[in-house]
């Protein structure tokens, strides 16, 4: 069962807004490019089988996400310069 519009950009944006959260800019950047890219990839998908397993995978992403936001938070590093 193929979700509808609303909740595909349900998950655009929580990916979105949780790789906001990592503290570590090059973290940050790379998971905000990885979704944008993602979502543009498979926003011309016609399949509905491919539609349901890239959106399982970024169900998935997102709960990685959430993890690794969290261990970054306890292990935190210096910022760098581009961040002061």
């Amino acid at each position: 069962m193929a979700l509808g519009r609303n909740q595909i950009l349900s998950l655009y944006k929580s990916l979105l807004r949780e790789s906001h959260k990592f503290s570590s800019y090059n973290y940050r950047e790379y998971a905000i490019r990885r979704v944008r890219d993602g979502f543009r990839a498979g926003r011309d998908l016609a399949n509905e089988a491919e539609q349901e397993q890239r959106l399982q995978i970024a169900q998935e992403s997102l709960e990685m996400i959430k993890r690794q936001v969290v261990i970054g938070l306890l292990y935190k590093s210096p910022a760098l310069i581009i961040e002061k």
